[in-house]
């Protein structure tokens, strides 16, 4: 009996080890750059926000938008209150639901991680969720452009950490906040690819969500929602189902409904949107991840 779990962790430590190897560089390098972004260009990015507000863009406003939401470094949490205080200064609700479902979707650290999944995946995730963010300003702007769409009662700007004095420490600080918040989903991301290339044969995964087949973006689509907890935490298991025979479509709508519907973001939404909204804000997520799954299997 000790022998074979003997056995065993050598094993998982050999497929660790590997995955851990490949991808680790892509993590470091999100961490630096991502905090180099929040600590340096954080404000830059939101003024230019803010300062659409004086421009006569109409339509335009709304890719635009969205684009700055996938610049923004913010996660969901700090995408809200910033969202709040721009609605505050009359910024256009479809402009801001552009920028909001696009920021939840992506940022610049986590566009750094997902290089390891390659460079057809990683131009698949920035144009999806450029797109997803540019539809949902669209159809906010049909549907709501005479009533208020976002209630933000309660929610204040948040105040900056990134505030020392000396910038090499307030560098410094922000990249240690970055570590802490996403190592452990990295290492335990990694310790779940190992479990299954050890035990999950490569046909399962194919099953689930390789072909072209709409039964693999729905498989893969519906997991992202339980599943996803961390951004960074995820890379390794989509890198070993892609290995394994995982489609490129499936990915992108994995990678669409996991942060989407992140179980801790949820609640903030619930109260920004209210029931209706929220049930459209769903709704409109799921359909968005399947129709682009599917579209870009068939294009790929």
């Amino acid at each position: 009996m000790g022998q074979i779990i003997h056995r065993e962790f050598i094993y998982l430590w050999y497929y660790f080890g590997i995955q851990f190897e490949q991808i680790f560089k892509y993590w470091v390098l999100g961490m630096l750059i991502g905090s180099a972004v929040s600590v340096f260009l954080k404000d830059h990015i939101h003024g230019v926000f803010r300062s659409l507000g004086d421009k006569k863009l109409g339509l335009m406003g709304i890719p635009i938008a969205s684009a700055l939401g996938i610049a923004s470094p913010l996660c969901m949490y700090g995408t809200i209150p910033i969202a709040a205080s721009f609605s505050r200064s009359g910024m256009r609700d479809d402009w801001l639901a552009a920028f909001m479902m696009s920021s939840v979707l992506l940022n610049p650290q986590l566009i750094l991680y997902s290089m390891a999944l390659g460079g057809t995946v990683l131009a698949v995730r920035i144009v999806s969720c450029f797109l997803c963010g540019t539809l949902a300003g669209l159809l906010v702007r049909a549907f709501y452009q005479n009533k208020s769409f976002f209630r933000f009662e309660g929610f204040d700007e948040p105040k900056s950490r990134d505030t020392d004095p000396n910038i090499l420490l307030r560098y410094l600080k922000n990249l240690w906040r970055n570590v802490k918040a996403t190592g452990l989903y990295f290492l335990f991301g990694i310790l779940l690819s190992a479990l299954f290339q050890r035990y999950v044969p490569t046909e399962v995964t194919t099953t689930l969500f390789g072909g072209n087949e709409a039964w693999g973006v729905l498989m893969a689509a519906t997991i992202g929602v339980p599943l996803y907890a961390c951004g960074g935490g995820t890379i390794p298991l989509l890198q070993q189902w892609l290995w394994d025979g995982m489609s490129i479509g499936s990915a992108a709508a994995f990678m669409i409904t996991g942060p989407a519907t992140k179980i801790t973001n949820l609640g903030a939404l619930k109260i920004v949107l209210g029931m209706k909204r929220f049930i459209f804000y769903i709704v409109f997520v799921m359909l968005f991840s399947l129709l682009t799954g599917m579209l870009v299997n068939m294009v790929l």
